[in-house]
């Protein structure tokens, strides 16, 4: 019986990597010959998704406001063999946007894919009320904003739909990134946060990235408008 106990479960986790393999390869190429630029993209979840989409075969404009952080991302994702330029951008200056933009243009004369990362981490639910000197920082005016981007995401869809663009958005719980490390570099804080997801434990960003990629894609071709929460199951209020 330990015997044949041991044998599943080699059986299982063979089966687990061959399924993963497998769906790799389904999904790879799946954006070639597309052009994605994609915004504050070096560091935690924007830069998951910039590699996520050149592993899936676009062609990605990646960029920061510093100059060395665009250097570094595109010299890591070119060392993989991913297609990828950069640029430095701050998104808060128009001709900044108009260099990012002027950018991916020059690739091929469009751009097939934004990923604007004025929606990242969106904290949604019982995380607004972690504690109250997290609330005192600044982060009840922070998710009012960003719980206004489903609104905005509904009505671009609407607007850009005759131009056949999808608008989509991704709301993300806490993903383990700098950017986030208030909320989770201290051990008793992190545990209470970890008690209310459904899955017990602090998401990663390229469990963000995947998502990103099929709504990119043309499987997710009748999709548009929706926000996908990636929140580990955490009770949320969008």
């Amino acid at each position: 019986m330990q015997k044949a106990g041991s044998l599943l479960k080699v059986g299982a986790a063979a089966w687990r990597t061959l399924r993963t393999v497998s769906s790799r390869m389904a999904g790879r190429d799946r954006l070639a010959n597309k052009v994605a630029l994609v915004t504050a993209s070096t560091d935690g979840i924007g830069l998951a998704i910039a590699q996520r989409l050149a592993q899936d075969g676009a062609h990605v404009v990646v960029s920061s406001r510093k100059q060395q952080n665009v250097d570094r991302t595109v010299a890591a994702l070119q060392g993989e063999g991913l297609s990828v330029t950069g640029t430095v951008c701050h998104v808060g200056k128009a001709e900044d946007r108009k260099h990012l933009v002027a950018t991916a243009l020059k690739l091929h004369g469009g751009i097939d894919i934004l990923v604007s990362n004025a929606a990242v981490n969106p904290f949604f639910g019982s995380l607004m009320d972690v504690t109250e000197e997290v609330w005192d920082k600044g982060l009840g005016p922070y998710n009012v904003s960003k719980t206004a981007l489903l609104g905005l995401t509904k009505n671009l869809a609407v607007e850009l739909a005759p131009r056949n663009i999808r608008v989509n958005s991704l709301a993300p719980g806490l993903i383990k990134t700098n950017f986030s490390s208030v909320l989770w570099v201290d051990e008793a804080r992190k545990k209470s946060i970890q008690e209310t997801m459904r899955i017990r434990r602090l998401g990663k960003p390229e469990e963000c990235a995947g998502i990103v990629s099929f709504l990119c894609s043309e499987d997710a071709s009748y999709i548009t408008g929706e926000t996908v929460v990636v929140g580990g199951g955490t009770p949320s209020r969008l």
